[in-house]
């Protein structure tokens, strides 16, 4: 069974009905339907509930993060083995530091990031990647 790991770009991007969403919404039917299992740290679902908030408010993002909770993606606490693995990640490529944990969790699980934030391309070498657009 196919594993993900889903960065908050591509839940921003699904949720915004941004380029990419229709990639999204394959990943999270397929997960939905038991024919692929979806995690995301909790550190890269903080940036979801925080970037919602810049964007749109905080009403806004109380009603994303309920349609978050719809979809069967597990979230996965920052325990020290994460944060370890995130970072040295972090001390190796010049990449965001919540980049590193959907990485760490990634590489932990033998999981797919999926994503469309460039960033990612430094640390090709490191996951695979499901590249959204």
């Amino acid at each position: 069974m196919k594993t993900y790991v889903l960065d908050s770009f591509a839940m921003i991007a699904f949720f915004e009905d941004e380029p990419g969403a229709d990639r999204v919404a394959e990943i999270l039917s397929a997960i939905g339907r038991k024919r692929a299992r979806g995690f995301m740290s909790v550190i890269n679902w903080g940036e979801i509930y925080y970037n919602t908030i810049r964007e749109a408010g905080m009403e806004e993002a109380e009603k994303v993060m309920k349609q978050f909770n719809k979809h069967s993606i597990q979230l996965v606490d920052a325990d020290q083995d994460l944060t370890y693995r995130a970072a040295k990640l972090k001390a190796t490529y010049p990449v965001a530091y919540a980049d590193c944990f959907a990485a760490a969790l990634s590489s932990k699980l033998k999981a797919t990031v999926v994503t469309g934030d460039p960033e990612f391309e430094k640390l090709s070498r490191e996951v695979t990647i499901c590249w959204i657009t």
